[in-house]
C-alpha cells in the first residue's frame, strides 16, 4: 500500500510548489523514515479494534505505514482512522490515498478526514474551559510529522495554550503537546520531530508538561541531517521520539541511531537509565549514542552545584556592534573602551588588541558597559566541523589596569560573579572546566546546534566552589592551558 501513496506523493511534491508547500510548514515523511516509526509501536496481542490519530496528516503516509505495520497483526480485526488536514491542496490526495488502504488492507478500516485547525478545534478541551467536552475522544495511538513552522507568540494557535507556550513558539511543538493530550491513558505516540526542543529555556514549559504526562521510551537519532525527509531539502537536527502516556517512569530509555532514513537496517541501540536521559528540573532530555557518553553524563552528575549556586552566572555579550555603528572604533581614542569579540580569544588567553576592525567603543550607556573585572570569555558560536564546541579564555582585569569599564560583543558569553568575586585562582578553574573535554562532551550531548546558550550552561552541574578554586591553583602553577592538562586536573575530582 505504502509505495502506491509514495508515488502520488512525490507526484504531488513536483506539481505543488514549494513556497507553496511552506506556508503549512509541510514537509513529508520518507517510505523509510515511516515504515520504520511505526515498528515502533507495541500493539498487544489480544487488540482487536486499534483507534489511530493523524494530526497534519498530508498525503497520508505515516497513517499508511502503521495500516501496513498491522498487517502482521491477525488478532486486530478493525482500525478507526481520524486524519487533522487544513491544507485544500492536499485533502484530495490524502482521501484518495486512505480509500486505497481502505480498498487493499486486510482489517475493517473507517475514516474520518477533519479538514479543521487541529489546536484551535481543540484549545477548550486541552484548556479544560467553559464550553469544551468533558468527554473528549481519545486514542490508542498518535502518529505524526507536525508541521515545522515559527509563528508569533499572539497567533491563536499560541494563546490557546499558554501553558506550554513561551516567546514565540513553533507549530510542531503544540502539535506534539495536543497529541499527548489526545491519547489514551498507556496509549502510544511517535513522531519525527526537530530536537531543538530537548534543551533551552524557550521549551521548558513543553518539557514540563510533556514528559509529565507522558515518558520517553525510544529516541532516534540521524547522524545526517539532511537525510531525513526524502525529495526534501530540510537541514534541521531531526529525531523521531516514542512517547507513552503514563505516570510510571521506566527504567530505561532505548537510543538508536542511523546515518540517515536509507540504511535502518543498520542501526545502533543502546539502552540508558531514564534519569540520565530525561534530567533536573528543567526536563533537560540529554541523547547519548554510544557508552562513552552514558559514562560523560554519569560522571558530571555527580556534581550537584551549579553556576547559579555558587554565586556565578553565565551571561551574553552586551554590545550588538551592528545596531551600535555610530559607537564604534577602529582606533583607540578619548573616552574610547575596548569591546572584545571571539577572535580575541587566542589559545586560552584574551588578547588585545588584535588589529581588527571596531576594537573600540564610546558609550556612556550602561547597558552597553560592564566593569573591567575578572571573567571567562566563552564564544557563543562555533562552526560545525569545529573539534570542540566549549571554546574559552581568561580574561584578567590586571592586564587592563588603564580601563574602569569594558564591552563585549554579544557573539560571546561571559561568566560573572553576581554574589562571588572572580579571583584569579577561581577564573583559572572555571578555564579547568570549559576547556576540558569532559565538560564539551557533556555539552555537545546536551545541545546538538553550534550555539551555545547561557542558560543550558547556568544548568550544567560543577564542582563546589573550593574545588574549583583548588583547580584553578593547580593550573596557574602548572603554566599549561592545554586541554591534556584540563583535563588530567579536573580527573582528580570526578573520579
Amino acid at each position: 500500500m505504502l509505495n502506491k501513496i509514495i508515488a502520488q506523493t512525490t507526484q504531488y511534491i513536483t506539481d505543488m510548489p514549494k513556497q507553496q508547500r511552506k506556508q503549512y510548514g509541510q514537509f513529508f515523511t520518507s517510505e523509510e523514515t515511516a515504515r520504520f516509526m511505526a515498528t515502533l509501536y507495541t500493539i498487544p496481542t489480544d487488540m482487536t479494534k486499534i483507534s489511530l490519530l493523524d494530526p497534519g496528516a498530508g498525503s497520508g503516509i505515516l497513517s499508511c505505514a502503521f495500516l501496513e505495520h498491522l498487517e502482521q497483526f491477525p488478532s486486530v480485526q478493525e482500525v478507526n482512522l481520524t486524519c487533522y488536514e487544513n491544507d485544500r491542496n492536499v485533502l484530495p490526495i490524502l482521501h484518495s490515498n486512505l480509500s486505497y488502504c481502505q480498498a487493499h488492507s486486510t482489517k475493517k478500516l473507517t475514516f474520518n478526514i477533519l479538514p479543521d485547525n487541529y489546536i484551535l478545534s481543540q484549545s477548550l478541551d486541552f484548556n479544560h474551559l467553559i464550553g469544551s467536552n468533558p468527554n473528549p475522544q481519545k486514542y490508542d495511538f498518535v502518529i505524526g510529522n507536525p508541521p515545522y513552522m515559527k509563528i508569533p507568540k499572539d497567533a491563536p494557535e499560541a494563546t490557546s495554550m499558554p501553558e506550554i507556550c513561551y516567546g514565540a513558539p513553533n507549530l510542531y511543538f503544540i502539535f506534539a503537546a495536543m497529541s499527548l493530550f489526545n491519547l489514551k491513558e498507556n496509549g502510544e505516540m511517535v513522531y519525527v520531530i526537530p530536537r531543538s526542543w530537548t534543551s533551552g529555556a524557550y521549551f521548558k514549559r513543553f518539557r514540563e508538561y510533556f514528559l509529565t504526562e507522558g515518558k520517553l521510551e525510544h529516541i532516534h537519532l540521524f547522524v545526517s541531517r539532511n537525510k531525513v525527509f526524502d525529495k526534501e531539502n530540510v537541514l534541521q537536527e531531526t529525531i523521531i521520539i516514542k512517547i507513552k502516556k503514563a505516570k510510571n517512569t521506566p527504567n530505561e530509555v532505548i537510543i538508536t541511531s542511523s546515518n540517515s532514513n536509507l540504511d535502518f537496517g543498520d542501526v545502533t541501540s543502546l539502552a540508558v537509565p531514564y534519569n540520565l536521559v530525561v534530567s533536573g528540573s528543567d526536563y533537560y532530555v540529554y541523547l547519548m549514542t554510544n557508552k562513552n557518553e552514558v559514562q560523560v553524563l554519569e560522571r558530571l552528575h555527580n556534581f550537584e552545584k551549579t553556576l547559579p549556586d555558587l554565586g556565578l552566572k553565565m551571561k551574553t555579550g552586551l554590545t550588538v556592534d551592528f545596531r551600535n555603528r555610530e559607537l564604534l572604533r577602529d582606533n583607540e581614542e578619548e573616552g574610547a573602551i575596548p569591546l572584545f569579540y571571539s577572535q580575541h580569544i587566542r589559545q586560552g588567553m584574551v588578547r588585545f588588541p588584535v588589529q581588527r576592525e571596531h576594537e573600540y567603543i564610546v558609550t556612556q550607556q550602561n547597558g552597553l558597559m560592564q566593569e573591567n573585572k575578572n571573567y571567562l570569555f566563552v564564544k557563543r558560536f562555533t562552526a560545525k566541523e569545529e573539534s570542540r564546541r566549549l571554546q574559552c579564555g581568561i580574561y584578567l582585569a590586571k592586564d587592563y589596569p588603564q580601563y574602569a569599564k569594558i564591552s563585549t560583543q554579544n557573539k560571546i558569553n561571559f561568566i560573572d560573579g553576581l554574589t562571588t568575586k572572580i579571583s584569579e585562582c577561581l577564573v583559572y578553574g572555571l578555564y579547568v572546566l570549559f576547556n576540558s573535554t569532559l565538560y564539551d562532551e557533556y555539552y555537545r550531548i546536551l545541545n546538538g546546534s553550534t550555539q551555545v546558550n547561557s542558560t543550558e550552561i547556568n544548568a550544567m552541574p560543577v564542582p563546589d566552589l573550593e574545588c574549583i578554586q583548588e583547580m584553578g591553583q593547580k593550573l596557574m602553577g602548572s603554566g599549561d592551558l592545554s586541554v591534556g592538562n584540563c583535563n588530567k586536573i579536573l580527573e582528580g575530582y570526578c573520579g
